[in-house]
């Protein structure tokens, strides 16, 4: 399934490039801001989450960095994050210590932090090996590189003093 998705967008993408040329159309192909995403669940004993199951940007089609902040209600969650096949972080113990609803923060959650290949899968996984359920909190931020698709061509400051600099 994941083959004939790519070839699909390979395909709209030689479209959109043959557009392009033939008649001067720009084509946006990917977002120009960074996109979040939040997520609070409660994993019952022996259970697993995965957060971005139906997210938009779990399979990107841009290249971009991901940024991870994960915190449980209680000690014991494991979680493992990977993007484009390699292994972000391995199956370990997520932080413990946060209220259930709320958001992580920089302040006292380090972030995991990768690049995200266009069109391979993002994923966060958590694993609830305890006698109890557990809450977790968590967001995802995904970044695009290269400028994205939109927002201005980027110009340098005009120079002063006209065409040959300034005369004195």
């Amino acid at each position: 399934m994941n083959l004939l998705r790519q070839l699909w967008f390979l395909f709209w993408l030689h479209v959109a490039r043959l557009l392009d040329r033939a008649c001067g159309f720009a084509v946006v192909m990917a977002i120009s801001t960074p996109v979040t995403f939040t997520w609070s669940q409660a994993i019952l004993t022996g259970a697993t989450f995965n957060p971005l199951a139906d997210w938009q940007y779990e399979t990107p089609d841009f290249p971009g960095m991901i940024e991870v902040l994960s915190r449980a209600t209680a000690v014991g969650l494991l979680e493992t994050i990977s993007s484009a096949g390699e292994t972000l972080k391995q199956e370990s113990p997520v932080q413990a210590g946060g209220t259930a609803g709320t958001t992580p923060a920089r302040l006292n959650t380090e972030p995991v932090t990768g690049r995200a290949a266009p069109l391979q899968k993002i994923r966060v996984f958590y694993r609830n090996p305890t006698a109890g359920t557990i809450t977790v909190d968590g967001q995802i931020t995904l970044t695009p590189l290269g400028g994205g698709g939109g927002g201005g061509r980027g110009r340098a400051a005009p120079r002063r003093g006209g065409r040959f600099g300034r005369r004195r």
